[in-house]
């Protein structure tokens, strides 16, 4: 499906997207190519000749962008920084960083696997980190950039069981905040963007599980269930969120720094 509206100043631009192999990331890195946006994407993927078929040369072909791939694994600081030295030596630059990856696991505190937390804690925060840290010195060489953090409505509220998820968002976003501050006379900015419950493949899947354990009929476990604590209990379309994305990206938010912007719902308004 095309983006909605179009943003011709991002038109040969080009974006590293982290955790874009499926879900939020693949729909944002999808809606980048369709501005003209030349993309690396980056995740795990169990076959990766497939993958570059599927997905990296469909996606080239569709929107007659440069798409590169990275399987660079995001729990190691030296396999980010290759990914971000080979990123610019393929596309010269970066314009735009968008930290997508992230990871859950559900537990009440005293039982939570201290492997969990550690894991979650690399991935949801730290990796957001070393790729900023990887960037920041680029985007000041070539006088512009673009830093997005995906951080979650859980980066505003907690929801009990999620301890280390929630720790990690929280953390996301005054990460942000610092740095906006540090690049403040800058033309980068750096923001946050907290959803709440995504419409994505694996959350569908969760509605047939929930609606198969629960006996109840898939809507009502949308509604009574996955978005209880969802005041507008309809999920968040991947392709309203990209467009949130691009605006950020786009000339009109340029002077949009720090900023945590929730598309949740009516979550945070309680």
């Amino acid at each position: 499906m095309p983006s909605q509206k179009s943003w011709p100043e991002l038109n040969g631009r080009n974006a590293l997207i982290t955790g874009s192999t499926s879900g939020i990331g693949w729909g944002l890195a999808r809606a980048l190519a369709e501005q003209g946006v030349h993309v690396t994407l980056n995740g795990l993927v169990q076959d990766q000749r497939e993958f570059q078929r599927t997905h990296v040369e469909a996606l080239a072909a569709e929107c007659g962008v440069r798409v590169r791939y990275s399987g660079a694994d995001l729990a190691n600081p030296s396999q980010i920084q290759s990914m971000m030295q080979e990123h610019v030596a393929e596309f010269g630059g970066l314009d735009i960083l968008i930290n997508n990856a992230g990871i859950q696991h559900v537990s009440p505190v005293e039982n939570f696997p201290p492997e969990k937390w550690d894991q979650i804690l690399a991935i949801n925060l730290s990796s957001n980190f070393h790729t900023l840290r990887a960037a920041i010195p680029v985007m000041k060489r070539q006088g512009r950039g673009r830093l997005v953090q995906i951080a979650s409505v859980h980066g505003l509220v907690a929801s009990p069981f999620k301890s280390a998820y929630v720790a990690a968002k929280h953390a996301v976003i005054g990460l942000t905040k610092a740095v906006a501050l540090e690049l403040a006379d800058t033309p980068i900015t750096c923001n946050a963007i907290c959803p709440g419950y995504v419409r994505t493949p694996l959350v569908e899947g969760q509605i047939d599980q929930q609606a198969r354990a629960h006996g109840l009929p898939p809507e009502q476990v949308v509604r009574d269930v996955i978005l209880a604590a969802q005041p507008r209990k309809e999920f968040i379309e991947v392709d309203d969120l990209a467009q949130l994305c691009l605006f950020v990206c786009s000339d009109a938010g340029k002077t949009m720094t720090g900023a945590a912007l929730n598309m949740d719902g009516g979550w945070t308004a309680r």
